[in-house]
């Protein structure tokens, strides 16, 4: 695994992440699992970041799953740890503070979903694939049935993980699996244009909301209407709201700084 299968490039404050392996259809390793950690990291502390993208090389693979042939298949305590390091790379991406755009330009399978589904928003091109094959080969959809259940009702979850079937971007969409099905011509326009409306809201407004909303995801319903109200007065102590309540008064778009 080199940095060049796994691609990093920031661009008009959005982080793009490619995995690079066309050939196999972006297969991930276990090294891919860490480097990707490290590029969101990178993208965390980059004030100039303000959503990242994760898509796959080409037109046929958002992400095929785990390299079958490679390390992910290791014996022993390696392959015990791959399987650790895939669930924090999971954990680390559903609770990533800026928002995450999955952009699905072909096969998404395996623990390609779980990336897919830790995302906040997926927009899919009409002729994507979904599904987790694993039953078929003796495994089980493991650390990514807990963003499976999290999205989709529990017969359909238990449907798509006992078959192991292949489903449609309308199948998928249906679900709950994925936000939007778009003509493949269209996927670079319709992503581009959910990038740049992200980047152009609040960074700490939206930083403070997905936190909020990742920690009161699991509480009592009077719990977490009292956790959210602290929260709504911490945004709207920020410099941006500030700004943008300023800006919707004046009729003009608002200037957001992050602070």
């Amino acid at each position: 695994m080199s940095e060049k299968d796994l691609l990093y490039e920031v661009s008009d404050h959005v982080a793009n992440i490619t995995i690079n392996r066309e050939k196999f259809r972006n297969s991930i390793s276990a090294a891919a699992i860490e480097l990707f950690g490290q590029y969101l990291d990178l993208a965390e502390k980059d004030d100039a970041v303000r959503v990242v993208c994760v898509t796959g090389a080409g037109e046929k693979a958002f992400c095929s799953g785990a390299d079958l042939g490679g390390a992910m298949s290791a014996e022993g305590g390696g392959k015990n740890q791959a399987f650790a390091n895939y669930a924090d790379l999971l954990k680390r991406l559903a609770g990533f503070p800026k928002p995450t755009v999955a952009k699905v330009n072909g096969y998404c399978l395996a623990g390609g979903t779980g990336f897919m589904l830790a995302c906040d928003i997926v927009i899919a091109k009409s002729d994507a694939k979904f599904g987790t094959p694993e039953v078929n080969v003796g495994l089980f959809p493991m650390m990514i049935g807990a963003l499976i259940f999290r999205n989709v009702l529990k017969k359909k979850a238990m449907e798509m993980v006992l078959l192991g079937e292949k489903l449609s971007a309308d199948q998928a969409r249906e679900m709950g699996l994925i936000t939007r099905v778009v003509a493949p011509d269209k996927l670079d326009e319709s992503v581009d244009q959910v990038l740049k409306s992200l980047a152009a809201k609040s960074p700490i407004g939206m930083k403070i909301g997905k936190q909020a909303f990742y920690a009161m995801q699991d509480m009592g319903f009077e719990d977490a209407l009292d956790f959210l109200s602290e929260k709504l007065g911490e945004v709207a102590a920020t410099a941006d709201a500030v700004e943008g309540i300023t800006a919707f008064i004046e009729k003009r778009p608002p200037v957001f700084t992050g602070k």
